[in-house]
């Protein structure tokens, strides 16, 4: 266990990402999930229609989970196939599933470190990087998939509040042409990106990437039981 998963298991509290009154519900998008195996998901409102119909019950839930998650939705994503030889397919974040324009709160006092619009099919779309210490440890989260509109004011260095709304989901293909929903992750050695950082790495590069982007869950509590 890193010195970061140390500090953050022994925080007591941070302010939800999110803060909808539904249930969660946990999601799958890797090949245990045999009806997604027989779908072609290359249209966005087709996919989007599938999670929130159908693996959200009418959008009755709140999606989330993917950290660690080996997806086979990345197969229709040419984004993540560039390299033929070690396309990327395990998920490095925790994705929360939910209307666009659903606002998002940072969980712990921050500084914005960096923000972009990565836009391209399949990517980020709009991205905010946040930048936290705790304990004398200084860490990142980042949240991908967001409106356009959240990037209207940043500067790098911004303060921003625990608990301050920030954010909100984006509609596609603004988000990146996904259904809408936040990608958050944590990450501890953010090296030289700026506005950007890898979500998805290849099975090759897996033990690397998760080594510096832990658990989500650290940070959301989501309980084990509803998700």
């Amino acid at each position: 266990m890193s010195n970061l998963e140390i500090v953050l298991g022994d925080q007591t509290k941070f302010e939800p990402v999110i803060r909808s009154t539904k249930p969660y519900r946990k999601l799958d998008f890797s090949e245990s999930n045999a009806a997604l195996l027989s779908r072609d998901l290359s249209e966005t409102d087709i996919f989007s229609k599938y999670v929130f119909d159908e693996m959200l019950s009418d959008n009755s839930y709140i999606g989330i989970g993917g950290y660690d998650e080996n997806r086979v939705i990345y197969s229709q994503r040419k984004h993540f196939a560039q390299d033929i030889e070690n396309p990327r397919s395990i998920h490095l974040g925790t994705d929360i599933w939910a209307s666009a324009g659903e606002h998002i709160y940072a969980p712990l006092d921050s500084i914005v470190h960096s923000f972009a619009f990565n836009d391209h099919y399949g990517d980020y779309g709009p991205t905010i990087i946040l930048q936290h210490e705790l304990n004398g440890i200084t860490f990142f989260t980042l949240y991908g998939h967001l409106s356009l509109k959240s990037l209207d004011g940043l500067y790098k260095g911004k303060s921003i509040r625990s608990g301050e709304e920030f954010a909100s989901i984006g509609p596609f293909p603004e988000n990146g042409d996904w259904p809408p929903h936040l990608h958050f992750q944590i990450i501890n050695d953010i090296g030289a990106y700026s506005g950007d950082f890898p979500g998805v790495s290849s099975i090759q590069d897996r033990e690397h990437y998760l080594s510096i982007c832990p658990d989500p869950n650290l940070i959301m509590r989501i309980a084990e039981n509803a998700r």
